[in-house]
């Protein structure tokens, strides 16, 4: 049954609630009228969106509340959201002034030149898919971004907020797919080794001169995705066909002239003359537009630098190589320089470097230094070849140093060198884009004799532990349920006679067999270093690290420990305990020692990065192990209380989607209130006494990935 639209007095007190009406320019009542006049449907949405604003900022509420009924008839819902969201975003970044400055454009929006909208593809919901399409795409690594329209500087490439061309979502999210690979195109096929510019000015219309070149290239470009990428080529002839005019007749000379898999851009230059002087020039709807001064910047701060770096690498590479040969070489002979052979096969792009005639095997980083390089010059300069001399660079200057993360916090606030992370406002049901600032640390080693006092005040423990953990390394499997075993499957066998008495075939998996178990498990372990710990929590922590250390080196699974704290969502710091790839050596044992009470306990953001770290770790369990000794929690933050627990719960959410499985430690007596509707059901466990947590940590663990 339909409810009843509210009354204008149930509208009001409503308003009251959410609007806090000490605030007297809000004229609630005449609201509240407005509103009344709505239907329930339209009452609940628009409602709904007030009150999750208002836990942003109560001025974006009434302003969205104050315009949204006359929007409602001529704006879908879908992008009113998305409006309300952007809003916020901005309040974010860019605080209140700016946001309101949103708001008021909102009514500049054409019904006829917006209809679309509804369909259209946001840039937060296809940049995570068109971002991967990038990565999988030969040439420079790309970063996508939001911005004002579709380009490229050949470092990144730009797409516009909403693309809406058309009625259909998944036609929009096609198009923004061909403006993608068409600005890929131009970085790796040569569109951005010139001087635009430069090249524009020999023309007495230089605007001309550059949409004339843009709709060669594009051309050009087009033929060569025909080539890498004929079933996305196949989708932009479609929607060109429903976008775009027919090209022109006289254009069509040169579409066959850059149809050859071999033209380059100074074919296209070689036209320009000829396509100058033509009155019509043609657009299409996926090839964004032309930077030129975007693409000149790119350049020329990444020429000297790269040469450097090249050098440097090429440089360690020669010593490399020279230390693992005999002595037939005399001191006296000059070194022998690399020769680069680039392999430019299918589309993707390959290097092969030998020295003195054997091949040598280019790291990742110098193949990317290579590609980078061949891409502005369509080869590799001789001089980029020669090694570096000694004292020739200050790698300090040349390759990007991580910053202090204790340095940055000094002084006027910067995000230079942080990661940043969303967090999930459970108000808003919406995302706070890049809003928590964080910095990887690693805990001082404190070198004393922790380890060995915990080995020998746990030493009958460890025995038992070790015992415990050698059993389960070795330990066999039983599989139910097979063709062929050692026993009889009761179970099966019970199940096949009673299929058998219904007149049902017999199944023929009744044996049972035993399998010697392969574990393939990588955990990362989650402590919590907020200033609570200090005392007998933070020493149990310690001693159980040890005590899991121990045990896990028999089984041979992989593992990492980071510790967690922070001020703030600005101050978000995570400290390198032990990473994946990282033995169980002195190190690592005096980082342990080394862990001491920080701050406060900001979770989400610390959830999202180990889930980062653990997904790119290949096995076939991953778990997220949290020890904690309370609930979220921050400096006098919005995060005390239900906001922080539930982006907490959201990170886990996230962390289980990727097929992590989180599991949570904590001492924390009140935990009952709060873990549940984090953690789920049986995802946790309450420690009422500090002192279990060295012995129960590694129960724990054997039960969670057995």
């Amino acid at each position: 049954m339909a409810q009843l639209p509210l009354t204008a007095a149930e509208m009001e007190a409503s308003l009251h609630v959410w609007l806090e009406t000490e605030f007297t320019y809000f004229k609630v009542e005449q609201l509240a009228t407005e509103l009344a006049a709505l239907t329930r449907d339209e009452q609940d949405f628009i409602l709904g969106w007030i009150r999750r604003i208002a836990s942003t900022h109560i001025t974006l509420a009434w302003q969205f509340g104050r315009r949204a009924p006359a929007l409602l008839p001529r704006m879908e819902r879908r992008l009113l959201e998305a409006w309300a969201v952007h809003t916020c975003d901005v309040f974010d970044r860019t605080g209140l002034q700016t946001a309101l400055r949103v708001m008021e454009e909102v009514d500049s929006f054409d019904e006829v030149q917006h209809a679309n909208d509804a369909a259209g593809a946001l840039f937060e919901d296809i940049a995570p898919v068109l971002g991967n399409f990038v990565c999988g795409l030969s040439g420079r690594r790309l970063k996508l971004e939001e911005g004002d329209a579709a380009w490229t500087d050949g470092e990144r490439i730009v797409l516009p907020p909403l693309i809406a061309a058309l009625p259909n979502l998944d036609d929009n999210f096609q198009l923004a797919k061909a403006t993608v690979a068409l600005l890929w195109a131009q970085t790796r096929f040569g569109s951005l080794r010139i001087d635009h510019a430069a090249v524009a000015a020999g023309y007495a219309d230089p605007e001309r001169a550059l949409a004339r070149l843009h709709a060669l290239e594009t051309l050009r470009l087009s033929a060569r995705i025909a080539r890498e990428l004929p079933g996305l080529f196949r989708e932009m002839q479609r929607l060109r066909a429903r976008l775009d005019p027919a090209l022109p007749p006289s254009w069509q000379r040169f579409e066959a002239a850059l149809a050859s898999g071999q033209a380059t851009m100074g074919d296209s230059l070689a036209l320009l003359g000829a396509a100058y002087d033509e009155p019509d020039c043609p657009q299409w709807s996926d090839q964004g537009c032309l930077r030129p001064d975007a693409i000149a910047a790119a350049r020329a701060a990444r020429l000297d630098k790269e040469k450097a770096r090249l050098r440097i690498k090429l440089a360690e590479l020669l010593e490399e190589h020279q230390a693992v040969q005999d002595d037939r070489q005399s001191d006296s002979e000059t070194p022998p320089k690399p020769e680069v052979e680039p392999h430019d096969e299918n589309g993707r792009l390959d290097f092969e470097i030998t020295l003195d005639g054997a091949p040598l095997a280019p790291p990742d980083n110098v193949k990317q230094l290579l590609t980078s390089v061949y891409l502005d010059f369509g080869e590799i300069p001789p001089d980029y070849l020669t090694p570096a001399g000694d004292g020739e660079y200050d790698p300090n200057r040349v390759f990007d140093q991580p910053e202090d993360p204790d340095a940055v916090w000094h002084g006027t606030y910067h995000e230079k060198g942080a990661e940043l992370y969303p967090e999930w406002d459970h108000g808003r049901q919406h995302y706070r884009k890049n809003w928590c600032v964080m910095r990887e640390k690693n805990v001082p080693p404190v070198h004393d004799s922790f380890y060995r006092d915990t080995l020998d005040k746990y030493a009958g423990v460890v025995k038992q532990l070790r015992r415990k953990f050698e059993a389960l390394r070795d330990e066999n499997r039983l599989d139910k349920r097979q063709t062929q075993g050692d026993e009889i499957d009761l179970d099966a066998l019970i199940e096949a006679l009673a299929d058998a008495k219904d007149g049902r075939e017999m199944s023929d998996r009744l044996f049972v067999r035993l399998h010697r178990a392969e574990r393939n498990i990588a955990v990362a372990f989650l402590v919590d270093m907020s200033g609570s710990t200090k005392g007998w929590i933070n020493e149990a922590e310690r001693e159980a690290l040890i005590l899991l250390c121990e045990a896990l080196e028999l089984l041979g699974d992989r593992y990492a420990i980071y510790g967690f704290s922070g001020t703030t969502r600005k101050r978000c710091e995570l400290f390198r305990i032990k990473t994946f790839d990282e033995a169980y050596g002195d190190e690592v044992k005096a980082r342990i020692s080394g862990i001491r009470p920080q701050e406060y306990t900001r979770m989400g953001f610390a959830l999202r990065h180990m889930t980062k770290l653990l997904n790119q770790v290949e096995a076939k369990t991953r778990v997220l192990l949290t020890l904690s000794d309370g609930r979220p929690d921050d400096y006098f933050d919005v995060y005390r209380g239900q906001y922080g627990v539930e982006d907490t719960r959201m990170a886990l959410l996230e962390a289980a989607r990727t097929g992590i499985h989180p599991f949570c430690v904590t001492l924390d007596r009140d935990a009952r209130d709060y873990l549940p509707h984090m953690y789920g059901a049986a995802r946790y466990i309450i420690l009422d006494d500090v002192r279990q947590l060295p012995v129960k940590v590694t129960d724990i663990y054997r039960r969670i990935t057995t």
